[in-house]
């Protein structure tokens, strides 16, 4: 354990130093849905699709929800620069179906299925609006938000497979908005107690889709933004004795990018945990784009409530200040 404690904390540091690049997928729509959800996920570099510990939201995978203990509740705050604003908002629960044995004539688990209900919104704030002559006419602000649901069934011990469907609005300026959906698909595999295997496809169908004849009347047009789609395999190892949790993710998408994350989890003691991650791993040129990041949490029983609290800090590049995401989760 500690051999890889310290093997990510070189590579951590390697990342922070490493001179950022400009990666195309960046500048596609609906950047504000692949920056994660929530401190716990971002602290862990986002690299949560094959983890069915803790606290689980179907936005990593949509058949994550079927591995939730109880049900779990998050929101998060985020403290970003240039008037941008990022929140997040989840509800998750587990149903499991029971059927009697025929022994003992006692119920036991026979399969379990998950929700997953939240909402990521973003937007950016206090744009200056001027007219053609340059004279001010106002501040102005964008609004983008995803309302995703998220489906699981487990239909083994080993096996879940889960879909989301997410909707997408964009409100841009006056009268011009956009509307959309798209779909998330997602498999996890439990090799065993300790190894598990994930397989998803992001934002099958999602795009945007831009009328401004209501704005410029006949000088207006129509346009049509796709969103790229992304496709993840995951690795998770959970060390019961030492309370780590370690998981890499692969990500490749149609914009030419081949991204690599990494993140831990250390359950320091009870009711602590410190994690690190490293985001936006670029493989494709090698060119060592990189977000990494560090957060923790704290969880208190008050009887039959879990309350918690979540941190994270990631380094942005290209901004002049980095990200702070703040968070409560509320286990019931």
């Amino acid at each position: 354990m500690k051999r890889l404690i310290i093997i990510f904390i070189l590579i951590y540091s390697a990342a922070s130093l490493a001179q950022p690049k400009f990666t195309e997928i960046s500048s596609m729509p609906g950047a504000f849905s692949r920056m994660g959800f929530g401190a716990r996920g971002m602290g862990m570099g986002n690299a949560m699709s094959a983890v069915t510990e803790g606290n689980l939201v179907s936005y990593y995978n949509p058949a994550l929800s079927a591995f939730q203990e109880n049900n779990s509740f998050q929101t998060s705050y985020s403290i970003l620069s240039l008037d941008r604003s990022l929140n997040f908002l989840n509800f998750t629960k587990r149903f499991d179906f029971y059927s009697k044995d025929a022994n003992d004539k006692t119920s036991v688990p026979r399969s379990s299925a998950g929700i997953s209900v939240g909402l990521i919104n973003s937007g950016v704030s206090k744009i200056d609006g001027r007219d053609n002559n340059g004279n001010k006419t106002g501040d102005l602000s964008t609004s983008e938000n995803q309302f995703f649901l998220g489906l699981s069934n487990r239909f083994s011990r080993k096996l879940a497979i889960g879909i989301s469907v997410k909707f997408y609005y964009y409100k841009l300026y006056d009268k011009i908005s956009s509307t959309e959906l798209g779909l998330d698909l997602g498999a996890l595999y439990k090799i065993n107690y300790a190894w598990n295997l994930s397989l998803m496809i992001s934002d099958i169908n999602s795009k945007y889709k831009w009328d401004t004849s209501t704005l410029y009347q006949e000088q207006g047009t129509t346009t049509t933004e796709v969103f790229p789609i992304l496709k993840k395999i995951g690795v998770s190892y959970y060390n019961k004795k030492y309370k780590i949790v370690t998981d890499v993710e692969f990500e490749n998408s149609n914009a030419g990018t081949n991204i690599l994350r990494a993140g831990i989890e250390y359950n320091i003691y009870e009711g602590l945990f410190i994690r690190g991650g490293i985001d936006q791993f670029n493989l494709s040129n090698f060119d060592y784009t990189s977000n990494p990041s560090l957060g923790f949490s704290y969880i208190k029983n008050f009887g039959n409530l879990d309350i918690g609290v979540d941190y994270a800090f990631v380094i942005e590049q290209y901004s002049p200040q980095d990200r702070h995401i703040i968070g409560v989760n509320v286990n019931f």
